[in-house]
């Protein structure tokens, strides 16, 4: 997978959820408004400070964390 540069990551923003370029839109937000069947214009439109690219890197990242397992460790 490609790094990923519009993500991030702020404990101080949104409670730390995964938003885009640091505003307050978060990585749920984006795949919530697409999975109800708006479109990337529409998406632009009510949220015009975000780029195209920001809604393909909030899909391209929603996927990854699907595909991610995550094993508990043994505890000795």
């Amino acid at each position: 997978m490609k790094q990923l540069t519009r993500i991030t990551f702020n404990p101080e923003v949104m409670g730390g959820k995964p938003c885009i370029r640091g505003m307050r839109v978060t990585v749920g937000t984006v795949v919530g408004l697409m999975a109800s069947g708006r479109t990337i214009p529409e998406i632009l439109k009510a949220y015009p400070y975000l780029e195209e690219a920001d809604i393909y890197e909030a899909l391209s990242y929603a996927a990854w964390r699907v595909e991610e397992i995550e094993v508990p460790l043994a505890i000795a």
